[in-house]
This record gives C-alpha cells, sequence and structure tokens, in this order.
C-alpha cells in the first residue's frame, strides 16, 4: 500500500454495520478512507465521522452509482493513484483490498474486479448467482468483455482509467456501465477471486427481481444511446 491508494465506501443507512468495516481497513493500515453517504437516514455520516474518516454526503439518495461516482470524483481530486470501491455492509472482507491492489500494480491493467465467482469456497445464494448470470451475459453483449462477476461492487481503478470512467447511471447497472467505458477507451479489464459472506442484512439491500428488471431497461437504454 501507499499514500496514493483510496478507500471509496458507497453507503446507505450503514451506520449498524459500517463501523466493523471501518474498523478493519483502518486495522489493516490504510490511511485514505471515503464514505459516501447517499442520503442516508440513520446517522450513517456521523458514525462515519466518528472513525475519522472523510465523509461525502449526498442530501437525498441517489443510488450506488452515483454515491460510487462522487466518490471516485473525490479521491481524483485528492490525486488518488489507486482507487477501490467495497460495499459498506461487511459484505465484502477488508483484506481483500492488498490483493486487488497488488493485481493491477503486477497485471498493469486499468480495473481488476473482485469476482465472487472465482472463489469457489464462497456460498452466494441462488438469487444472486442467477441474477449475475444475466447480468453478465448484458454484459457481454454490451461491451464485448466476458467477466464472471459483473455486479461485483469491489474493483479497483487506475487513476488514468477513473479519470476517463464518469458514471452517468446511479442504479446497480453502473457496475455494467464501468466495464463499458473500458471497452470504449481501450482500457484492459480483469478479475480475481475474492472472499464475500452474505447475511440476512446484506440480502435485503441488494437487488431484487424488481431492481433488476430495471436494471436491464438501463442498460439496454444504454447500449442503445451509446
Amino acid at each position: 500500500m501507499n499514500n496514493l491508494d483510496y478507500i471509496v465506501i458507497p453507503a446507505y443507512n450503514e451506520a449498524n454495520r459500517l463501523p466493523g468495516v471501518l474498523k478493519r481497513i483502518a486495522h489493516l493500515g490504510y490511511e485514505h478512507i471515503v464514505v459516501v453517504d447517499d442520503g442516508s437516514s440513520d446517522g450513517t455520516a456521523d458514525v462515519a465521522r466518528e472513525h475519522h474518516v472523510k465523509v461525502v454526503r449526498h442530501p437525498i439518495n441517489m443510488g450506488v452509482g452515483a454515491a460510487t461516482q462522487t466518490g471516485i470524483q473525490y479521491a481524483l481530486d485528492q490525486g488518488a493513484e489507486y482507487i477501490v470501491t467495497i460495499d459498506g455492509d461487511h459484505q465484502h472482507l477488508p483484506e481483500d483490498i492488498e490483493h486487488l491492489l497488488e493485481a493491477i500494480r503486477r497485471s498493469g491493467h486499468d480495473m481488476v474486479i473482485g469476482s465472487r465467482f472465482m472463489n469457489k469456497e464462497n456460498k452466494v445464494p441462488n438469487s444472486r448467482v442467477l441474477y449475475n448470470k444475466i447480468a453478465n451475459i448484458l454484459t457481454f453483449v454490451i461491451t464485448g468483455i466476458r467477466v464472471t462477476d459483473s455486479q461485483s461492487g469491489m474493483k479497483v481503478l487506475s487513476r488514468k482509467f477513473a479519470q476517463s470512467s464518469e458514471l452517468n447511471c446511479n442504479g446497480f447497472e453502473f457496475c455494467v456501465e464501468m466495464i463499458r467505458n473500458a471497452s470504449l477507451t481501450n482500457h484492459k479489464v480483469s478479475e480475481i477471486p475474492i472472499s464475500v459472506r452474505y447475511s440476512k442484512e446484506t440480502m435485503e439491500k441488494g437487488q431484487s427481481l424488481y431492481t433488476g428488471f430495471k436494471m436491464i431497461g438501463r442498460l439496454i437504454r444504454l447500449n442503445f444511446y451509446r
């Protein structure tokens, strides 16, 4: 790690789960941690400030894509060399941050995605497997890039790619938009395995059948107007 690595955490009503994530990331030695409070009503921003991290707040809930873009832009403005995104619900393990950073430095690629499906020890719920398979097919159709986990919220971006990859999608479809941006600008994408854990709370906050259909509609429009 170095002092130009930034960790971006989009968070919406994560006051109960966020402290565990922040404590672990800080314990691992990362200095630049940015929480984007996406219009939470449960004190998420206050909890983050108690852990002495940078907080950027949306006055209203704008969506995980918008929160991620806000965090990425803040990191770029501060001079970040590499930007890691990680969920605030403790679904991802902070220990995988270093694995992502090692992979992007070693490969010279512009985005490395943390794949839940490359780690056979992960117990991913069937609904998540189904949503991701559909999204992976759409991702290939739209971008020409094959990935195993198009919907992963944990990834690392190089500064060069982040500067050229402004996100316009506010919802979960931002993950596919980011891969599409890489394809359009000839930036290299790869994946490595990461660990993931699911709980009742993380299942409630993720994608549902309704949000999945909304995402598909937005992705079709995104591809049509590119």
